[in-house]
């Protein structure tokens, strides 16, 4: 047998072998050995450190966010509605870790989603007991949470995400150096470094809670400037943590001691609270105040929306990662939903925890499943395992993280952007601090528009002007027809449009058209070419409404061509019958030059005669 052949066969055997195989292995079974081969991968340390961290820093942060939604008339109710948001975010990290397209993300409420769950909280007002006041205020919780992740999942399944997936760039800059600016006031607070306590804070007292963590931050800062290795977050932890016991036991001070004296981290609750409530408590809701809650759900829908394209967008910003956002929202979606019916509240990825696991090689599923089941620990025996976690180290990571962004994005972004979007990028972290996210993305969005437009107005609607003479139509015409064309020509000026019409745009055209009868040679014929216009807006339909009453005024008639349909009807709706009468439209440009060549020279032989 013949070499060739021999190989031909073989190849053919493989190819029959290769289809015999079976079917292709499901999502799970790829995603059971995609953990597996992480758990054997040099990824394991760095993930343990980071979710580690970010559990530890995730877990109190969630239980500040049910202290303020639950406070005030819900205060005896605080236990059990904290472990509603703190399963909300065991429950949204760990869905999401193993069902995002980004391998390291971590995920929480976000911040502007705990705004709206506050104001959920102070808003509900029942005269009954106490406990109708908290199951009302829970059952809206758990509706908004589970309509959020409704709305997401039917954004990712048709696909909608593209409608809101393009945020400038400065706008998403902006974010993320707010973000960086609120997490270093955020780190200070932590440690009792604030405004008012700013008198006392060289005491000793004070310089022992704020310092330790201030020199971590900012040394882990620089030490990961100069130095790029994954192993310097988790030495750094052992390394402070160790140091800090240590210290105590030199010194005789007991885990209580410490804990009073705002070292180490204080729990509240000793043993498991979910699930939050018993199916019977169901009997005490006020369904009617539930009822008169859908706007405040409908702001968290809208809220979170906003706040899921923000992270999003900065996280693709910040590693340089294309993301599949139908993907995303599905997730997110799914996470909230499965949340919500198990009493918990919503979340979604936070690009502010999830961009450790791109600084500290941690982008593995891994991160986010360590730090769901930290968090998740705290569900179960209550917040009182962190009693041993030094404050300062919580609070310098969110310093370090803070600086982090600052630096990429405040000082770094200052060479690479163009001096109006990086002074569009401050406006917005300044707003961001002074007002709030929302404010500052609202205010970034409308800036961006306005900047957008005033440059768009720039670019002409004018892609090109002729005259008479220098373009004629197509029909044949004899030599004393030529002659007259070439002649009186100057009398037709022709204007070919391009691009889209605004009301930024509009404007400059017209007063380029007006000039056509009131400098130079005098036009009686003008042409506009709407071949190349993309679309418009109202303020064309405007615009042209008065060009046409000036033209016609000046005795001008204006021929259109290859204008939309839409923007025809417009105009004869907007115009009078008698204005509108005097234009004409024609299919196509040689058309429309046609008929201002007839009456070219049909004005010419009036003349003669």
């Amino acid at each position: 047998m013949p070499s060739w052949a021999y190989r031909n066969l073989r190849g053919t055997a493989a190819r029959l072998r290769a289809s015999q195989v079976g079917p292709t292995r499901s999502p799970t079974m790829n995603l059971i050995s995609e953990l597996r081969a992480d758990l054997r991968s040099t990824k394991l340390l760095s993930a343990l450190s980071v979710g580690l961290v970010v559990g530890i820093i995730g877990s109190a942060y969630l239980i500040s966010v049910g202290a303020l939604v639950f406070s005030g008339p819900l205060a005896p109710f605080l236990s059990q509605g904290t472990i509603m948001v703190v399963f909300g975010g065991f429950v949204v990290c760990l869905v999401i870790a193993l069902t995002s397209g980004y391998r390291g993300a971590l995920s929480m409420v976000t911040v502007p989603s705990a705004m709206v769950l506050v104001a959920i909280g102070a808003t509900i007002s029942t005269q009954e007991s106490a406990l109708e006041h908290f199951m009302t205020t829970a059952m809206v919780v758990i509706a908004g949470t589970v309509a959020t992740g409704i709305c997401f999942l039917l954004v990712g399944h048709f696909r909608l995400a593209k409608l809101i997936q393009f945020i400038p760039y400065s706008v998403a800059g902006g974010f993320i150096a707010g973000t960086g600016v609120m997490l270093c006031t955020a780190a200070l607070s932590l440690m009792g470094a604030t405004l008012e306590t700013l008198p006392m804070l060289l005491e000793p007292a004070s310089l022992w809670r704020w310092a330790p963590g201030v020199v971590y931050g900012l040394g882990l800062f620089l030490v990961t400037k100069r130095w790029k290795s994954h192993f310097i977050l988790p030495a750094s932890l052992l390394l402070v943590a160790g140091l800090y016991h240590l210290v105590f036991a030199v010194i005789g001070l007991s885990g209580d001691e410490a804990r009073a004296a705002g070292l180490l981290f204080a729990g509240t609750a000793t043993g498991g609270l979910w699930p939050p409530f018993e199916l019977r408590d169901l009997a005490h809701v006020d369904w009617a105040e539930v009822a008169a809650q859908v706007p405040n759900v409908l702001t968290l829908i809208v809220v979170t929306l906003i706040a899921v394209a923000m992270h999003l967008s900065g996280l693709e910003l910040a590693t340089n990662v294309e993301l599949d956002w139908n993907r995303e929202f599905r997730a997110a979606g799914g996470a909230s939903a499965i949340a919500g019916l198990g009493a918990g509240s919503v979340g979604s990825l936070l690009f502010t925890f999830s961009i450790l696991s791109h600084r500290f090689g941690a982008e593995t599923r891994l991160t986010g499943v360590i730090t769901a089941m930290v968090v998740g620990s705290v569900v179960l025996l209550g917040d009182s395992i962190l009693n041993l976690v030094p404050l300062s180290l919580v609070a310098g990571s969110l310093l370090f993280l803070g600086l982090d962004l600052l630096d990429e994005w405040i000082v770094k972004s200052r060479k690479r952007s163009p001096s109006a979007e990086y002074a569009i990028l401050l406006l917005i972290a300044a707003t961001i601090v002074s007002f709030g996210f929302l404010e500052g993305v609202g205010v970034g969005m409308a800036v961006t528009m306005v900047f957008f437009a005033v440059r768009l107005s720039r670019v002409g609607l004018i892609e090109a002007g002729f005259t008479g003479r220098e373009q004629h139509s197509k029909r044949s015409r004899p030599i004393p027809d030529r002659a007259i064309l070439r002649t009186e020509g100057e009398r037709i000026q022709g204007f070919r449009l391009r691009g889209y019409m605004f009301f930024g745009s509009v404007g400059p055209l017209i007063d380029r058209l007006k000039q056509s009868w009131t400098s130079g040679q005098r036009a009686d014929y003008i042409l506009l070419d709407f071949g190349g216009v993309s679309g418009f807006d109202f303020s064309a339909i405007s615009g042209l409404c008065r060009f046409a009453h000036a033209a016609r005024s000046a005795g001008v008639q204006v021929v259109f061509c290859a204008l939309a349909e839409e923007l025809m009807n417009g105009l004869e709706r907007n115009l009078p019958a008698s204005v509108y009468d005097d234009l004409r439209f024609e299919p196509n440009a040689d058309r429309a030059l046609e008929h201002c060549e007839d009456h070219v020279l049909a004005a010419r032989r009036a003349d003669r005669h």
